[in-house]
């Protein structure tokens, strides 16, 4: 069985199209973690999602931790997750853990345009 093809990408197929997500490399999982930007940054930079990118502040739309804020400590393109600072859950031992959150889930409130490569592509279609 092949392990993956741009192919699948074209299909209809729901179960293809999971197939391609699930076996898709690093490179192109990247992509995929795409979080929707807040209504003032969609008109600043006249775009709907970026890529999630570390040090980038969230805010929490969906789930236990709704309407928390925070910032994006790691990406993890492996499990499709992003792991956000001050979201915890706390272990039965005491200790805490970084709770991961589905970047659908997600609302990117300020860029960090640290890096001029990203700063370029994001301000390239800017108003």
């Amino acid at each position: 069985m092949k392990t993956f093809s741009r192919s699948w990408k074209g299909s209809k197929k729901p179960r293809k199209q999971r197939k391609y997500r699930a076996k898709a490399p690093l490179h192109l999982k990247k992509k995929l973690i795409s979080i929707h930007l807040s209504k003032d940054l969609m008109k600043k930079y006249n775009k709907r999602n970026v890529p999630a990118r570390k040090g980038d502040k969230v805010k929490i739309l969906r789930g236990q931790f709704k309407k928390k804020d925070g910032k994006i400590e790691r990406v993890d393109k492996k499990k499709n997750k992003i792991l956000i600072t001050g979201i915890e859950l706390v272990k039965k031992d005491g200790s805490k853990v970084l709770q991961p959150i589905d970047p659908s889930n997600l609302m990117i409130i300020e860029l960090n345009l640290d890096d001029k490569k990203r700063k370029a592509k994001v301000e390239k279609n800017k108003k």
